[in-house]
């Protein structure tokens, strides 16, 4: 069973005014970020619009980040639904591509009790011979997973780790006293140099894809204890990250995205796009980060 670690960029989903998929922008941006040096490549999750693709735009995205890794990093697949089934067929489909791994998120429409969501994430993982990575956030959840239901997926011999963006680097720590044998991935929510002090594994989060370099040079330097570089870095890179708690992520990753020469498109309505203020505050952070 593979170990993830490391820098995983939340990519974007670049879709074109007809619906299409912009499969050369995606494999390009999957190609840059590679070579820039990110360990892995996660399809799908909160910035990859997933809630508004249909099931063709998702296996496209998903197909095509696969072809363009190569088996050169993992690519973790985002897999969302409110029914089961259909989460354990999308599972199932995104292993038949090729998918190194499952990035598992619940929607719910109505609230579910813990035995429910606990089912959910279970039966994902029952359903593929790769590891799953579970993904909890409450911001935009109505249900979440609690300290029980996760100390007891932990004991799934495929849930491996956990990605928790509920902006609490304390549950982190519960997290990791509670459940030691899986991995925890900090989120943009949080700081990640704070995360990996504690005993993070590396982060999974959409500004890792207008700032890849700085993201794997925070890595390395969290991983060597290089405690008052990686903090100094890290200030800088915050910026951003409260930039994108102010606008839409999507719209603000594509808008960052737009500025370094990436056609990928404005956001699935009914989102919108960054105003042209808005946007002049995310193209001038980024033109004033090291």
């Amino acid at each position: 069973m593979l170990n993830f670690h490391g820098v995983f960029p939340y990519l974007v989903s670049p879709v074109d005014a007809e619906g299409h998929i912009k499969t050369d922008v995606l494999a390009t941006l999957c190609d840059d970020l590679i070579k820039a040096g990110v360990h892995g490549l996660t399809p799908l999750g909160s910035t990859g619009e997933f809630a508004y693709l249909s099931r063709e735009q998702r296996e496209s995205v998903v197909h095509t980040t696969i072809e363009a890794a190569g088996k050169r990093v993992p690519v973790i697949a985002g897999v969302a639904s409110t029914s089961t089934a259909d989460a354990v067929d999308q599972a199932r489909r995104y292993q038949a591509l090729g998918a190194d791994g499952i990035l598992a998120i619940c929607e719910a429409y109505f609230p579910l009790k813990d035995a429910q969501i606990e089912s959910y994430f279970r039966a994902i993982a029952n359903a593929v011979d790769i590891p799953v990575v579970m993904y909890t956030n409450p911001n935009f959840q109505r249900s979440d997973l609690t300290l029980d239901v996760i100390a007891r997926l932990a004991t799934h011999p495929r849930i491996v780790a956990i990605k928790d963006a509920s902006t609490n680097t304390g549950r982190l720590l519960s997290i990791m006293n509670r459940t030691p044998d899986i991995d925890v991935f900090s989120a943009s929510a949080h700081i990640p140099a704070a995360v990996m002090m504690i005993g993070g594994v590396g982060w999974m989060a959409g500004p890792a894809c207008v700032v890849p370099k700085q993201s794997v040079r925070l890595y390395d330097l969290c991983k060597a204890k290089k405690w008052d570089e990686a903090m100094a870095l890290q200030r800088e890179l915050w910026r951003i990250n409260e930039a994108f708690a102010r606008f839409n992520l999507a719209a603000c990753i594509k808008a960052g995205l737009q500025f370094q020469g990436y056609d990928v498109g404005d956001p699935v309505p009914p989102q919108t796009p960054l105003s042209a203020e808005d946007r002049k505050v995310v193209e001038d952070i980024l033109a004033a980060l090291p």
